[in-house]
Order: structure tokens, then sequence, then C-alpha cells
């Protein structure tokens, strides 16, 4: 039986670690950062979204040698001119809350008719020494409230197209089907698997 390649995803966040880890399956060696003992703050202080996937992978690779990929995910909103755009995780303060930045959201919008949105997901991957991005989109809109305790961070006020339900009232087989991240992840397994 060939042997499985060992891959770090760049991230200590729960959610994210099992939505990619039910997508890469068995066939890889998939681990966190904390199972490599990695207890250092990642910087992400590019002002990009694929600038802050690179700085991640590479700051993981450089330290600890292996090969690894990180991602990194924004909600850009029309109305509000991409916001939150690269600041998606700590919108409403660098305490990261969820809900706390949710309802930041939903104030900014107020009752403006467009709220077309998309999430964005960039991965990096440091293979062998090399670096490869990736990109998943999901086009949506933003819901007049929170619906839906599924899924994590903006996931009850996002209406992905072609669904009359936020992410937060999907479970993970129905998300992955409109998923950016999701879309991200299978762009890396189709790399990998050449």
């Amino acid at each position: 039986m060939p042997t499985k390649e060992h891959l770090v995803f760049v991230t200590n966040n729960p959610n994210k670690i099992a939505e990619v880890a039910r997508q890469l399956g068995e066939a890889y060696d998939f681990q966190s950062l904390a199972d490599i003992g990695c207890t250092e703050e990642i910087p992400e202080t590019t002002d990009t979204i694929p600038g802050n996937a690179r700085q991640k992978a590479q700051f993981v690779h450089e330290r600890y040698g292996v090969n690894c990929f990180s991602e990194d995910t924004g909600l850009e909103i029309d109305a509000l001119d991409g916001a939150p755009g690269v600041d998606t995780a700590h919108y409403a303060g660098p305490e990261r809350n969820a809900e706390a930045n949710m309802k930041k959201v939903l104030k900014s919008l107020g009752r403006v008719p467009n709220r077309k949105a998309r999430f964005r997901t960039v991965i990096c991957l440091i293979r062998n020494g090399q670096e490869h991005l990736f990109e998943g989109i999901c086009e949506g809109n933003i819901a007049g409230r929170i619906r839906g305790d599924q899924g994590f961070g903006y996931d009850p006020i996002f209406i992905p197209n072609g669904s009359s339900e936020t992410f937060g009232q999907m479970g993970f087989t129905a998300k992955k089907v409109y998923s950016h991240r999701a879309k991200a992840v299978q762009k890396l397994i189709d790399f990998l698997q050449q």
C-alpha cells in the first residue's frame, strides 16, 4: 500500500479542520498546527487574502520544514465596497467574535437593497519547496437577519446563489455543494492527484 502524503493544514480552527478533513479523506496524513506542536501566533499582516494565505504557509514551512497549506477567506460585500474583505475575522474587533461580526454587517447594510456578496477562499500550498495558489469563490447575498445555527463565522447570514437557505441552515453536505472553501480544496486535491 502506498505511503500517505503528509500535509499540515496551517490552522487551529476546529471548524475549518473538520470541513477540510472530511473533504481530503483518507488519502493524506493530514495534521493541524497543534499536531506538529506549533503554538505561535501565525502572522496575517498583508492587505490581501492571497497575501495572508502565502504568509501563513511560508511561516510554517520555514520554521517546521513541512509540506503545508494554509487558507485565508474573506467575505466581500458589494454595498460595503468589498468590506469586510481581508478583515473578515476581526471586522467587529480583535476578539474575532462571529456574532459581533454578523451584527456589524447587518447594521452596516441596514435596509440597503443591494445585498450581493461573495466568499473568497485562497489556499496556498507549499510542497517540496514549490508554492501553488488555489481560489474558490461562492457568490450570494446577505440575509436580512441571522438564520440557522450550523457552520461558523458568517454562515448564518450568507445565502449562496441557487439556495434560499443560509449556510447556517445547511448541514455540511449541503454546504459543500456551494462552498468557496470546498471549491478551493477540490482544486488542491486535483493538483495533488496529478
